[in-house]
């Protein structure tokens, strides 16, 4: 095996093939997590400094979102240089220190890799422009000639996921394919030169020492031969329903095939992740067969509604379909893209996952809380949103004039409301920036927000923090928690989950009613009203809306 710089570096003590399958990994936005200089932005010095947090939080890895060299754009999905760091972040040497650190404290990191588009500003790009029509640069690239008699109209009727058509002519009269923001160009990957350079990425990173990538727009790297129209209006309906000329195309599969075989040749037990939105699960499956991907988001998970029918059908679903390829199912609830659940799950059921109104704050938190419990539960890997553990909602007043999301500043796509989640979390005080930083926050926390801060919630075994500490510690300890690719159904009344693992059973009450349910064991956690001695406050029923842990004996 090739000898690499990362097998001199420090890795985490508690190494184990596989880590992945049950791993609890926590998702860090760094412009939001912590402000280590006082310039309202969070960067790395920030995260490293917070690292301990995390470790007594109980996750096991820590995803990164973007931090690379970036016009910021799109949050740094924009990406200039993806071997360099962002100055608003730190350095190269800040980068390389999360990772010690992390590794020191028995965590892995897993950073963010967007390889679908890049940035106008990256250097292939702005020569590319500089190069003309016929450019052999330009062919890393999807650019086109216009339709109609002076090329004025758009090679085909692709619409960008931000709104408007995905693509912008430039001052030659050439056309570029976006399906974001114009400032992020597609890359062509049937360019040679694209995966040899994206192949290079990923040993950059590797060599730095990080675990894995998730890998942004996984599904949509491969486009359909001929770029052939859609045909259809209002295309942002479509997305996640079916198969597109843009998205999820077989062709992606050979690319991950070639990744896989680069990671494998490390130690440690790297993985690579999916973000990929796919009609059904079944796709998805696709994405982690044996020889590609270790992991894929789950977002129709994500994108369920609190009821209980609807829950077990994706739960089996999602479970079955991973079960042949031998790989496990993640459950994930929020993240830096979508409403955060406890704003969703305040509103009525049918939204989706972009809401502009607050809800009923209290009723949104119970229901998080059970549903996060819920989450836990279920065998295989867990990803967490920064600041959910707060029980933080959406903010879902912020001015206009302070929103920075690019799919706000468009005709359509998304809602363009992603800021909302987006906000810096709290950390201690009373008054904002709550302990973010010294000079305030890129976006503006609400003064409400004093007793959802660390510093207020810890000690206090009726707050969401503490529910999420003792639930990732019982994870740890417990072993028929997260494990395994099966769960074992119980009979329950109408409204209420309940499956054993084990000798562990989880009890989940989705209505808004008490419901009778005695169990014959010990309760180990509730997301409602604290259990005392292993006894609900009222034996023998589940709370509306509660997610309730147990140890039982019988068979």
């Amino acid at each position: 095996m090739t000898q690499h710089l990362a097998d001199a570096l420090p890795t985490p003590t508690g190494t184990r093939s596989g880590w992945w399958r049950d791993a609890v990994i926590y998702q860090v936005y760094p412009r939001s997590f912590a402000d280590s200089n006082g310039d309202g932005m969070g960067d790395l010095e920030g995260i490293r400094s917070r690292l301990p947090y995390l470790k007594e939080l109980g996750v096991d890895a820590v995803w990164l979102s973007p931090f690379y060299a970036s016009p910021q754009a799109d949050a740094g999905y924009d990406v200039a240089d993806y071997r360099a760091i962002d100055p608003m972040f730190g350095t190269l040497h800040d980068a390389d220190a999360v990772i010690r650190e992390a590794h020191a404290l028995d965590m892995r990191i897993i950073v963010d890799l967007v390889p679908n588009h890049c940035s106008d500003q990256h250097e292939w790009f702005k020569q590319a422009l500089r190069e003309g029509p016929g450019s052999r640069l330009r062919e890393r690239f999807h650019f086109r000639p216009g339709k109609g008699e002076t090329g004025e109209e758009p090679p085909n009727d692709w619409e960008s996921i931000f709104g408007g058509p995905a693509w912008t002519r430039v001052e030659d009269g050439e056309w570029y394919l976006h399906l974001f923001a114009p400032e992020q160009p597609d890359f062509n990957w049937e360019h040679p030169a694209v995966q040899d350079e994206f192949r290079s990425i990923l040993r950059f990173w590797l060599d730095l020492g990080a675990d894995g990538f998730r890998v942004d727009v996984a599904h949509g790297l491969v486009k359909a031969p001929g770029l052939p129209d859609l045909g259809a209006k209002d295309q942002l309906k479509l997305l996640g329903n079916d198969v597109m000329p843009f998205f999820d195309q077989d062709g992606v599969h050979e690319i991950y095939r070639s990744w896989r075989r680069i990671l494998d040749e490390y130690e440690g037990d790297r993985v690579l992740v999916a973000e990929a939105w796919t009609p059904t699960v079944e796709r998805t499956a696709r994405y982690v067969r044996p020889d590609e991907m270790q992991q894929a988001f789950n977002f129709q998970y994500l994108t369920c509604d609190w009821e209980a029918t609807a829950l077990r059908e994706v739960i089996d679903g999602s479970l079955a379909a991973m079960r042949p390829v031998g790989a496990p199912t993640t459950w994930v609830l929020s993240n830096h893209d979508v409403t955060r659940h406890a704003t969703r799950f305040a509103n009525p059921a049918g939204l989706g996952t972009q809401l502009r109104e607050p809800g009923d704050r209290e009723l949104g938190l119970r229901r998080a809380r059970a549903a996060s419990l819920l989450m836990l539960a279920l065998p295989g890997s867990a990803y967490l949103y920064q600041g959910e553990e707060l029980g933080l909602p959406d903010v879902t007043d912020l001015p206009d004039e302070v929103r920075q999301d690019p799919s706000f500043f468009r005709a359509a796509g998304q809602d363009g409301f992603r800021d909302g989640c987006r906000v810096p979390i709290p950390w201690s005080g009373t008054q904002a920036p709550y302990g973010f930083g010294t000079g305030g926050s890129w976006l503006p926390q609400p003064d409400s927000w004093a007793e959802l801060s660390v510093e207020a919630q810890t000690g206090d075994p009726s707050s969401t923090l503490e529910l999420y500490r003792t639930a990732l510690r019982l994870r740890r300890e417990h072993p028929d928690l997260g494990a395994g690719d099966s769960v074992d159904w119980q009979d329950a009344p109408e409204g209420v989950l309940a499956f054993r693992r084990g000798e562990f059973l989880c009890t989940a009450n989705t209505t808004g009613a008490a419901v009778r349910f005695p169990v014959a064991g010990e309760a180990l956690l509730s997301s409602g009203a604290a259990v005392e001695d292993g006894v609900l406050p009222e034996e023998g029923v589940l709370p509306a809306d509660t997610t309730v842990w147990w140890r039982v004996t019988s068979g």
